[in-house]
């Protein structure tokens, strides 16, 4: 608790030395502020100011900035173009200490491992830093090695983290509506996957095989032998940086051409895949030879759940409809959080947000504009999304600026139509539809088993009397747990009375579509038809028990 309370002190004081007092007192660290603390007078700088200060608190509050710089959904754009700017960068850790490490990882100094080890690094950040070697077979390699001393560091830091986030969230009604203590968590987590250098190999890995088929991009390998969670050895990779365009122009690389790849890519990993890079920077890109792509940095990765690509499906139909209401209850569906949104507010501003882009095609739409619009929608009603879509759109608006200053004529658009209207269609294929109606089928035979039992139980207490004291905040679970199994539930009957329709209306020519047809109606009567026949059996054993 002491080094916490000296780490309370010193975060105070960073922030108070930087004008940024008034967040200090907004997490519950005004009794440690400086007495003298002043805020300036000009709020335009803040950005700037928050950036610095948190560069000098270090790892855990560099990674969070970075992080935060992908929220559009939570902070506006001075905020977002000033944290995209944080250097993670820190001192070289000494050659002993380095070649320490990798003996007490992989159980033999350097130069036994490695036909060469260069002690000089090629970077340093905060959570580690990189040499050049080489394999005893001629290999190029670079070794990743973490700081000693990082992860207890980083760990305090998050926890800290974690305590002023819910401490804000009590005092602070912004806190509250952007759910900080939920996105504390998620970085924590985040965060120490990104500790483990296992975690990034098994990542690089994944995105190798999703790629074997593509020889326009290219991963490097990971070599397991030589790699803990303390050290990782992955391939050089060479080439020109994705920004550096007159040389790739010196090296007669179609910049379009480029553009074009890496755009597919991002939606070969967001729409097939399921599994995108979080952090496409620059830095991040390689253009070899031929104008293939060669990526590196898999420590920060987004994954699409299923209930997140329906959720996707269900957002891109409804924009194709240009459904204001449609639209409206799309977004708040996606949102994490649950305030008290004026519904109509919130459709007059999808409304005009609909009428901007209404009749034309996604080809003929500059994605950027659209997407800050939206989330800018978003921002307003305190509607945030989940940490998977904000990294999500992070990632494309990156694609698209990358893109287009590869090539100004390079449209986002036209690339992503066609993955995004399969995406949208997908959502109302019949086999989507019977996992739906499944799904549905579960929830109604789970309502089933435990109704009789909880009604029972209610009337057994009011028959015996009973004094009811509720705070409505604590019924919000449980009647959101209703409002979704009821929602299923709907959409399960919808569901079933419309392939039924189908399957009607397809009677004369039920020898093509048995194929499909019976597995449909199978799912919806199996499921419709267990369900009876549980509430019948519940309702009869529930009769025989009276009679006694």
């Amino acid at each position: 608790m002491k080094n916490h309370l000296e780490r309370f002190s010193r975060i105070a004081e960073i922030l108070a030395r930087h004008g940024l007092g008034f967040l200090a007192g907004s997490v519950g660290l005004e009794r440690w502020l400086p007495k003298n603390a002043e805020t300036p007078a000009d709020e335009s700088t803040n950005p700037v100011r928050l950036r610095l200060a948190l560069e000098e608190l270090g790892p855990a509050f560099i990674k969070l900035g970075q992080l935060l710089s992908t929220r559009s959904d939570i902070l506006p754009e001075a905020y977002l173009a000033e944290l995209s700017k944080l250097q993670d960068a820190a001192p070289p850790v000494t050659a002993a200490v380095i070649r320490s490490l990798i003996e007490q990882e992989l159980g033999e100094a350097p130069e036994r491992i490695f036909a060469s080890f260069d002690e000089n690094p090629l970077a340093c950040a905060s959570i580690g830093q990189a040499h050049a070697a080489t394999l005893f077979d001629g290999t190029l390699v670079v070794v990743k090695v973490r700081r000693p001393g990082v992860v207890a560091r980083i760990n305090e830091d998050l926890e800290i983290l974690q305590n002023l986030a819910a401490y804000a969230s009590r005092r602070w009604e912004a806190a509250a509506n952007y759910n900080l203590t939920g996105i504390a968590a998620e970085f924590a987590n985040t965060l120490r996957s990104e500790l483990d250098y296992l975690h990034e190999g098994r990542n690089a890995e994944r995105f190798a095989a999703n790629f074997a088929a593509v020889p326009e991009i290219y991963i490097p390998k990971i070599y397991w032998a030589t790699t803990t969670s303390r050290v990782l050895t992955m391939e050089l990779i060479t080439g020109i940086k994705v920004d550096h365009i007159e040389a790739l122009d010196s090296a007669s690389i179609d910049r379009s051409q480029v553009a074009e790849r890496a755009a597919r890519a991002a939606a070969k990993m967001i729409f097939e895949d399921g599994f995108f890079h979080a952090d496409p920077h620059p830095g991040n890109l390689f253009i070899q030879p031929g104008g293939r792509i060669a990526l590196i940095d898999f420590g920060m990765v987004g994954e699409i759940s299923e209930e997140l690509r329906g959720q996707l499906g269900t957002l891109l139909f409804a924009f194709t409809s240009s459904d204001s209401n449609k639209i409206s209850s799309a977004l708040r569906m996606i949102s994490v959080t649950s305030p008290v949104v004026n519904r109509g507010a919130l459709r007059q501003d999808v409304t005009r947000f609909t009428q901007l882009y209404k009749g034309r095609r996604l080809r003929e739409v500059e994605i950027t504009p659209l997407i800050t619009h939206m989330l800018a929608i978003l921002r307003n009603h305190h509607l945030q999304l989940p940490r998977e879509m904000a990294l999500l759109l992070k990632m494309v608006l990156m694609t698209e600026g990358m893109g287009v200053r590869l090539d100004p004529e390079f449209s986002l658009g036209e690339v992503l139509q066609p993955y995004a209207r399969r995406l949208a269609q997908d959502r109302f294929s019949p086999r989507n539809l019977a996992e739906r109606l499944g799904r549905a089928g579960l929830d109604a035979a789970e309502l089933g088993v435990a109704l009789p039992e909880k009604l029972l139980k209610l009337m057994e207490d009011l028959d015996g009397g009973v004094e009811v004291h509720l705070r409505t905040a604590e019924l919000d679970p449980l009647v959101g747990r209703l409002e979704r199994m009821g929602n299923r539930l709907v959409a399960g009957m919808i569901t079933a009375a419309f392939i039924r329709g189908i399957g009607d209306l397809t009677a004369a020519n039920r020898d093509r579509l048995r194929a499909w047809e019976n597995p449909l109606l199978g799912v919806g009567v199996g499921a419709a038809g267990s369900l009876a026949a549980y509430l019948a059996l519940t309702a009869r054993r529930q009769k025989r028990r009276d009679l006694r």
